[in-house]
Formats: structure tokens, C-alpha cells, sequence
């Protein structure tokens, strides 16, 4: 994969969110803690599930780590 996740859910960041993985993004772009150099889907898993207590649901994560992963094939 050539983007980190990071990265590539920064595309979704807008100014007046229309869906959940544009707060996702948003929220994660506020976060300095984020893991914003990697790839691996457990290690960014892992941190929000214990630091991201902005996150709606975990599936919103999911959600968008199958669009990463489809984006980067």
C-alpha cells in the first residue's frame, strides 16, 4: 500500500460532514495521537478502541478500511 490510512481518510475530511466516515475523518484529523504512519489494520484498530472515543460504532472504522484497502489494490 502506498498511502497510510491516515492518508488516504484525510480525503474524506469536509467542513460540514454528510456521513459517518467524514466525522470519522474530522475527528481523526484533531486526534495528535493517531497513528498517522500505519498500515496495519490492527494497530489502528486497537487504538481506537481504546482512545477513540469519538468513534460511533467500530463498523464505521471497518467501513472505511475496506474502502483503504480496495482503494490501494
Amino acid at each position: 500500500m502506498s498511502k497510510t490510512f491516515y492518508h488516504f481518510l484525510m480525503k474524506y475530511r469536509h467542513p460540514e460532514p454528510r456521513d459517518s466516515i467524514s466525522h470519522f475523518a474530522n475527528h481523526a484529523y484533531e486526534d495528535h495521537s493517531f497513528p498517522k504512519t500505519s498500515y496495519d489494520y490492527d494497530e489502528i484498530s486497537s487504538y481506537l478502541e481504546l482512545n477513540g472515543t469519538y468513534m460511533e460504532s467500530m463498523s464505521v472504522f471497518d467501513e472505511a478500511w475496506q474502502l483503504y484497502v480496495h482503494s490501494e489494490s
